[in-house]
């Protein structure tokens, strides 16, 4: 069984559930999930967690992510993108000027009202399954944070932009925002997601590289460990008659462990710091924090290891 995470690269045609279910074949494993909803016609980064790897599903998520898209001025669909319903178009009087003006202007925090055309529930309904049923209802703005806005290329009326922006953000609804600001109405004409957090769009493999990967006997050559989306943070070691503690997910003492580099712990350990923490044979478990006012490390999220599994 495989367990970490795959950068896998979302070609146009699949929805995410696809490529999870591909997955489980070339994987030859039920235990996979996604970390982001990409539309069927996007392409680009969907990093996918296998094993005890999907424990950190809802990290990845929150990560930052980036886009390249194209925006095309003058028209409006009803899915904001240019595969929908056209509702009007446009002529584009506005200048090339006019456009680098606006755009700029998103930059920041703001408030983003959801499309109807998205996998957002509203009383336990999908809204894009309310979209098709013709019906449109009430969505509240969410806040968004756009890092970064650039125009990459410009064919007036036709743009290609690079967006860095937070977890939540509809770049169609940006698109379709940009237009209503300039008065003449834009769509999304093309999406790539080019990263999610460290995982960049350079490193991405396809299904059929996988699939590859597979049949050579490969394949964990494509799975990043889980304990490598902590690498940040120091290691230690627990020794070894501490590891029952370990194995059952139990608070640890200062005299229960030892730094992964030989070096002794410091006197002073400032409360809340985490650490990654490893068994015997240097196997990752978990991350543990440290807790001043019980002068104790305390799991945080635990990872069971590969030769434990029960899967």
């Amino acid at each position: 069984m495989y367990h970490g995470i795959i950068n896998v690269y979302k070609e146009a045609g699949f929805t995410s559930h696809d490529v999870v279910a591909k997955l489980r074949g070339i994987c030859k494993q039920k235990k996979i999930g996604h970390t982001g909803t990409l539309d069927p016609d996007a392409v680009g980064v969907l990093p996918v967690c296998l094993g005890n790897g999907t424990k950190l599903c809802d990290m990845l998520t929150d990560r930052t992510k980036e886009y390249v898209a194209r925006l095309r001025l003058g028209i409006v669909t009803d899915t904001q993108d240019i595969s929908g319903t056209v509702l009007q178009e446009n002529k584009v009087e506005v200048s090339p000027e006019e456009v680098r003006k606006v755009i700029s202007a998103f930059v920041g925090n703001s408030m983003q009202i959801p499309p109807m055309y998205s996998a957002l529930k509203v009383n336990g309904q999908k809204l894009y399954e309310l979209a098709r049923q013709g019906r449109e209802v009430e969505r509240e703005a969410r806040p968004i944070t756009i890092y970064a806005l650039e125009i990459l290329e410009e064919a007036h009326p036709e743009y290609t932009i690079r967006v860095e922006c937070s977890k939540g953000t509809y770049i169609r609804t940006l698109c379709h925002d940009i237009g209503q600001k300039l008065g003449c109405g834009g769509v999304m004409a093309h999406l790539e997601r080019t990263r999610v957090g460290e995982f960049r769009v350079e490193q991405a493999y396809t299904l059929e590289q996988l699939q590859q990967y597979a049949d050579q006997g490969r394949l964990f050559e494509a799975v990043v460990p889980v304990d490598q989306m902590f690498e940040k943070l120091p290691a230690l070691t627990v020794k070894e008659h501490a590891m029952k503690a370990l194995k059952n997910g139990n608070q640890l003492a200062w005299t229960e462990l030892e730094p992964c580099e030989g070096r002794s712990l410091p006197e002073k350990i400032a409360d809340g710091s985490q650490y990654r923490v490893y068994g015997s044979q240097h196997i990752f478990y978990g991350v543990y924090e440290y807790r001043k006012e019980r002068r104790m490390f305390c799991p945080v999220k635990m990872f069971l290891p590969q030769q434990e599994s029960k899967d």
